[in-house]
């Protein structure tokens, strides 16, 4: 069955551009969001119901930055969330669980989601962050800063919760790249892939930290993505041309290096520097965003350019490729009793877990924008005391949905952290093994060597009898 998909774009120009949503087949136009203004890796698609964007400051503003959520199938307002630095770079783990950003001041803050809790605060970089990513495995946190320094958090590192201000200590910290990063990707099998305006991409083993290749080119490189089946590159420059190659290549060795030469195909299709790229659902299909203004959709066999979307609003900084089907309404019938995944006001600042309430704020997602009785519910202080009363002592259907709600997302968290640790117990065991086999090795190449020097300075002396009863 082919799946519909659907683009989304946005822009940094102003509130006013918003979000636009195309029908990728037909190029038509589906959906536009109001309000949004985001920078370059400020917009993601949590647990395919939302859409999460940090938004640029206002110029001439003071004030801290905002983090809005909405919801991808209901036409209402976002919730908008404050934070007291302007967000630029944000991710989620992939189960959705978490929700990370970054900042010019090179600060760093992990959310909880179903709840909003600050779980982290902490400085990760000297200089602004510019992109964030979480490892496939959700068990690292990479981040990358404008003066080129990568740095590899541990995820677990992270959550603790004891002290929720303390200043983790990095897994690795990588200086080879010597201006802005611009890509982090991570892969199914712990490699990373990292983009620099330096003109470099290099990739990684994150677990040991080895650099295995870099591919130089003679411009810029602004924009990195990988295709599904995580077999080819593509490299978007600063002059708007998009480099295809493989990612395996050379990485059996270290440290190779590659020239721009060497990739498989060059494309010529913007104007102006390449600002993000993407791969479809389908794997059929190469986005690609510029700052003229433009996005173009190629065909990954023929490398043509099948469609150009055209965005008057302003340079593209994000896109984002989903299912058509996530934006249609839920129906009714369908909501009593299913699973809804649930998001929270983000907390401003830091909160230890012993000082957050038991009453958790959530967006009404899953109400329809036809239940005005429950907007008018909240205009009265009064009312609203009752329902948050009610919601407390689990006196109504919401305060149960948001108790399964959170004994399922609990017993996800804790399923996947069991694993990570039993991936991590085996791989130390695996490198203690191999520490004692190579000290035994040495230890019985000592002895033999010292036992033979032995019998060589006195075999002058002795007898082939006692010869043999040395050597016992």
């Amino acid at each position: 069955m082919v799946v519909k998909e659907a683009l989304v774009v946005c822009s940094d120009k102003s509130l006013n551009a918003g979000i636009t949503v195309w029908d990728m087949e037909t190029g038509d136009h589906l959906l536009h969001i109001p309000t949004c203004a985001s920078q370059t890796h400020g917009l993601f698609c949590l647990r395919n119901h939302f859409l999460v964007a940090s938004q640029v400051q206002k110029q001439g503003s003071v004030c801290g930055g905002a983090i809005f959520i909405w919801p991808i199938n209901k036409p209402q307002a976002p919730l908008r969330n404050y934070t007291i630095e302007v967000i630029g770079p944000i991710c989620c783990t992939k189960d959705s669980l978490y929700l990370a950003g970054g900042t010019s001041t090179g600060n760093a803050h992990v959310w909880e989601v179903s709840s909003g809790r600050m779980v982290k605060s902490w400085r990760a970089h000297m200089k602004s962050i510019k992109c964030m990513t979480f490892s496939s495995d959700n068990s690292l946190l990479i981040s990358g800063s404008s003066d080129g320094e990568i740095r590899v958090w541990s995820t677990i590192s992270l959550l603790d919760v004891a002290d929720c201000q303390s200043v983790p200590s990095f897994f690795h910290s990588w200086l080879e790249h010597h201006s802005s990063v611009t890509g982090l990707l991570s892969t199914s099998n712990c490699v990373l892939v990292t983009s620099s305006l330096d003109g470099t991409c290099k990739i990684w083993e994150m677990i040991s930290g080895t650099l295995r290749r870099t591919q130089v080119f003679s411009q810029a490189i602004t924009a990195i993505t990988l295709d599904s089946e995580e077999q080819f590159l593509y490299f978007g420059s600063v002059d708007g041309r998009i480099f295809v190659n493989t990612l395996h290549g050379g990485l059996q060795e270290e440290n190779v290096v590659h020239s721009e030469e060497q990739c498989l195909v060059v494309l010529n299709g913007h104007k102006c520097s390449v600002t993000a790229l993407s791969v479809s659902i389908s794997g059929l299909f190469l986005i690609s965003a510029s700052e003229d203004c433009t996005a173009c959709l190629w065909d990954v066999k023929s490398w043509v350019v099948i469609r150009t979307f055209n965005h008057s609003k302003g340079r593209i900084t994000n896109i984002l490729v989903i299912p058509q089907s996530l934006l249609l309404p839920i129906m009714e019938k369908h909501k009593k009793g299913s699973y809804h995944p649930r998001v929270s006001t983000l907390d401003k600042y830091p909160q230890p877990e012993s000082s957050s309430g038991e009453f958790i704020a959530h967006l009404p997602t899953y109400c329809s924008i036809e239940d005005d009785h429950i907007k008018s519910g909240f205009q009265s202080h009064n009312t609203m005391n009752q329902q948050i009363m009610d919601l407390e002592q689990e006196r109504t259907p919401e305060a149960l949905q948001m108790k399964v709600d959170t004994s399922v997302e609990k017993r996800v968290w804790a399923t996947g952290m069991a694993k990570d640790m039993t991936d991590m117990n085996k791989h130390l065991r695996s490198r203690l093994l191999d520490l004692m086999q190579s000290r035994l090795s040495c230890e019985l190449g000592y002895s033999t060597t010292e036992k033979r020097r032995k019998f060589g300075a006195s075999s002058s002396g002795l007898s082939g009898e006692e010869h043999r009863e040395f050597l016992t």
